[in-house]
């Protein structure tokens, strides 16, 4: 028996405490269950901002002056003399002479013009001193009224047709010898230079180009849209040069960027019908002189970009501009973290914010990183938008991927 129950006495001990064990698990309280929640989307949020401004259209047009004409001689001849400004690039100033065809032939018309003229003189006065006789003749012995042939006035009146035929003849010549010094109607430049000294020129002959510097203009395509934020009607014409909407134009000149000021002073009166845009055309005054920015003349013929200051809007709704989605949509983070997708009604959009009038109230939270399958309610993992490069690189990357 001490055997058996030396033997038998461990495995009794083994068995109560894994009965013991058993006991205790069952007795535990099972335990609770926790309720999986999703992990949301990290995404970058910007809060939108009200704010009191004023619109701007962008657009690019190509500089051209105001007034350009082709330089043409009124006579024929040979030049004999050349300004110094009449050269490519050349600068001249209103009533300096460019050209000059000679006038001896001019000159000798003249002469014989005012010889004309001392004849048919000498021949009225000679006819009025007959015609003074012919009266005395009458008086004396003729009877009744005198006829006008007796008086000679048919000589007189052909006399003095002869005098101001021969006085408009001298006009003519002195006329002619005027034009033979070829003056520029404006100042400006000369754009091209097509004759020179020695050369025989005709009436009509092209002789250069030249354009007035006193004002330059910029036709900037605009579409409907663009109209409205500016205020522009079609058709529109300024009252005064400072009446119009405010324009600054920029180009790179000489590796630097350049601004010039300007004003919008009339649009076309009829749409393009191939592009269907309205053109407004700045103007700048002084472009080589008063309007130049830090030496830099706006020249004809640069291509600038405009931003045209439009319409004044008051507590505008602006959000960067990688928040707009598909032209009308916006990603809005909720207080509790999930997606709301809203239509927005847009005012403008530009590079960096874009402008809307409905939709979203200020403050609310933008989502400007991008995301794939957006739908409501989607969980989010919300990040404050800083200027960091994981910010600036979230931004760059929703805005590659729409498109306005």
């Amino acid at each position: 028996m001490r055997k058996v129950i030396l033997i038998l006495a461990p495995v009794l001990i083994i068995v109560a405490a894994v009965g013991a064990i058993a006991t205790m698990g069952a007795l535990r309280p099972p335990p609770e269950e926790a309720e999986e929640r999703p992990i949301g989307e990290a995404v970058f949020v910007s809060p939108a901002e009200a704010r009191d401004l004023t619109l701007t259209v962008h657009a690019q047009g190509e500089v051209r002056p105001l007034r350009e004409i082709e330089l043409i001689p009124e006579v024929g001849g040979k030049i004999v003399a050349v300004s110094p400004a009449f050269v490519d690039g050349g600068r001249f100033e209103e009533g300096d002479v460019l050209l000059q065809i000679e006038p001896a032939d001019y000159e000798l018309a003249v002469t014989r013009a005012r010889a004309q003229v001392a004849e048919a003189q000498q021949a009225l006065e000679r006819e009025a001193a007959e015609s003074r006789l012919a009266r005395e003749e009458w008086d004396e012995l003729g009877e009744g009224e005198a006829t006008s042939l007796a008086l000679r006035q048919p000589q007189m009146d052909q006399a003095r047709a002869r005098l101001a035929a021969a006085n408009a003849s001298l006009e003519e010549a002195l006329l002619d010898r005027r034009r033979t010094a070829v003056r520029a109607p404006f100042g400006g430049r000369v754009r091209t230079k097509a004759a020179d000294l020695g050369q025989y020129v005709t009436p009509g002959q092209r002789l250069g180009q030249i354009f007035s510097t006193e004002t330059v203009e910029v036709r900037l395509p605009l579409t409907d849209d663009q109209m409205g934020l500016v205020g522009l009607p079609v058709a529109y014409f300024a009252e005064t040069p400072e009446a119009g909407p405010a324009v600054v134009l920029e180009a790179v000149v000489g590796g630097q960027m350049r601004q010039w000021q300007g004003r919008i002073v009339r649009t076309d009166a009829a749409l393009d019908p191939q592009t269907r845009l309205l053109h407004a055309v700045a103007q700048v005054d002084d472009p080589y002189g008063a309007g130049m920015d830090d030496g830099a003349p706006l020249a004809v013929g640069l291509f600038v970009a405009a931003e045209i200051d439009g319409r004044r809007v008051s507590n505008a709704v602006v959000i960067p501009r990688a928040g707009l989605r598909n032209l009308d949509q916006v990603y809005i983070a909720l207080p509790d973290d999930t997606l709301e997708v809203r239509r927005v009604q847009v005012v403008n959009a530009g590079a960096e914010t874009a402008i809307l009038s409905g939709g979203v109230r200020a403050g609310e939270r933008v989502v400007v990183s991008p995301l794939q399958s957006a739908v409501d309610g989607m969980p989010l993992r919300p990040l404050a938008l800083d200027d960091d490069a994981g910010g600036s690189a979230a931004i760059a990357s929703a805005g590659s991927g729409e498109t306005l």
